[in-house]
């Protein structure tokens, strides 16, 4: 199928971007297009205007920025943090992940900024930035605002973007400890969406209490889920096996699943509890709370 016609433009500075998105409500932001692409052919998407962002500067970029936050540009892709020599060191939540987002050819195109607009319940990039506390840069003709990854999905599909913004960066706070973390994705074969997903990020002082801790699961419910109640019960602890099977218990309960062609809802939330401990006591395993 293909899509119906549309008014296509390739902006070179992002306040063109900003014009032409605040002259018309029904425009659509292109940046890796590995979502909205397959969306236009399907039809289930038909923008009168299709703005294409990739011509504009500085928007590739993924760097630590003078608070010793992480800024991602919109216009880094997949394969850029999974070839990156900065996130491995300071940002192993999303080092872990980068690898297991879809698949080669996707990961040569797509966006983590494009994942998170795109509020797939089953995406990758969304809990782990909401495990880690991220936000998304918002920029409009009116001015700039900053919304926390955790708010900026609304439903399925559904961000809270107004008509006339591009989200222009996703940003992970700078830690305040030494930062540790795991993604680990159940998929029923290689570039699959997630059956079950789950995102840890931990913060742990030199005694080795978790002085933060950030836990999100994916492909368990409507939205990308923060397992607040398992990352506040790991915090004060050392990894203790009674403090990892609590949060294990917790995060399953926070779990919404379906029963589907992946599994069942019982076997999903099995896997949330599973991958819970296999992390936490991985990392109490390598002594980083020791």
């Amino acid at each position: 199928m293909y899509p119906p016609r549309f008014r296509y433009e390739a902006p070179r500075t992002l306040d063109e971007a900003l014009a032409l998105l605040a002259g018309d409500p029904d425009a659509k932001v292109l940046a890796g297009g590995q979502s909205l692409i397959p969306l236009l052919k399907l039809r289930f998407a038909q923008p009168a205007l299709l703005v294409d962002i990739n011509g504009l500067p500085g928007l590739r970029h993924h760097r630590e920025t003078a608070d010793g936050a992480l800024e991602i540009g919109a216009l880094c892709r997949h394969v850029d943090l999974e070839r990156s020599e900065l996130l491995p060191g300071g940002h192993p939540t999303l080092a872990a992940c980068a690898p297991l987002v879809a698949d080669p050819v996707v990961r040569t195109r797509g966006t983590l900024v494009g994942s998170l607009c795109h509020a797939d319940p089953q995406g990758d990039w969304a809990a782990a930035m909401i495990a880690l506390g991220g936000e998304v840069v918002a920029r409009s003709v009116r001015g700039e605002r900053r919304i926390p990854v955790g708010e900026f999905a609304t439903g399925p599909f559904q961000n809270a973007l107004e008509h006339d913004e591009i989200a222009v960066a996703a940003r992970v706070p700078a830690a305040r400890d030494t930062r540790h973390g795991a993604f680990l994705k159940l998929e029923r074969r290689v570039g699959d969406f997630a059956t079950a997903g789950l995102a840890v990020a931990l913060e742990i002082a030199a005694d080795g209490r978790v002085t933060r801790a950030g836990l999100a699961l994916t492909g368990v419910g409507a939205t990308t889920l923060a397992a607040t109640g398992a990352a506040d019960a790991l915090v004060g602890t050392r990894l203790e096996p009674e403090a990892i099977e609590r949060a294990a218990e917790l995060a399953a309960g926070t779990a919404r699943p379906r029963s589907d062609h992946r599994g069942s809802a019982g076997y999903k939330r099995q896997v949330v509890a599973t991958f819970t401990r296999r992390a936490l006591a991985g990392f109490a395993t390598a002594g980083v709370a020791a």
